[in-house]
């Protein structure tokens, strides 16, 4: 982490909040509307003379596997990050779902990374990798990374992962009013 001497002192807001964004995403959605739009226009307009069977299948297959890619690629278009004094708040999408909350009890440490890949985690999303822990990767770049009281880590790629940093930080320091021990 870099230093910020003139930072020192200085009170945090009482909740952080912060958000990374993919547009990139977005294609991948097309791409799953498309499958959606063909399962459509394979039920409306069926000129199979094959039988039902095939068209049946054909077209629950392609409405299946668009709503698929819809839902799953814009669960992971943004993230938003909220730290309060109690715990880590981290929403998907514009539902907010999935969605974990980590109590600040049951962190160790908060971790600066200036640089995480979906490469390192195989893919964007929700992921889990045994050697690793578990993150949610909307995009590369900067991120945060707790240290969690059983063993495990929990990555989060967000804007202004310092701050945030910080702030838990500060938020798990004994002795500081307002903190969790």
């Amino acid at each position: 982490m870099r230093d910020h001497p003139h930072g020192e002192g200085t009170p945090h807001p009482e909740v952080w909040t912060g958000r990374a964004t993919n547009r990139v995403q977005w294609l991948p959605a097309l791409g799953g509307a498309a499958c959606l739009a063909l399962g459509i226009e394979l039920a409306v307009d069926s000129a199979w003379t094959s039988g039902s069977a095939p068209l049946i299948m054909s077209v629950v297959g392609c409405i299946a596997a668009g709503l698929l890619i819809i839902f799953g690629t814009l669960a992971f278009l943004h993230v938003a990050v909220k730290v309060d004094k109690d715990c880590l708040e981290v929403r998907c999408g514009h539902i907010g779902l999935p969605r974990r909350r980590i109590p600040l009890s049951s962190v160790v440490g908060a971790e600066f990374a200036p640089k995480v890949t979906p490469r390192q985690w195989g893919g964007f999303g929700y992921r889990w990798r045994p050697e690793k822990g578990t993150a949610v990767i909307v995009r590369r770049g900067e991120g945060v990374v707790l240290r969690l009281g059983d063993g495990h880590t929990f990555t989060i790629t967000v804007d202004n992962a310092e701050a945030a940093v910080r702030i838990i930080r500060d938020h798990l320091r004994p002795g500081t009013p307002g903190t969790v021990h």
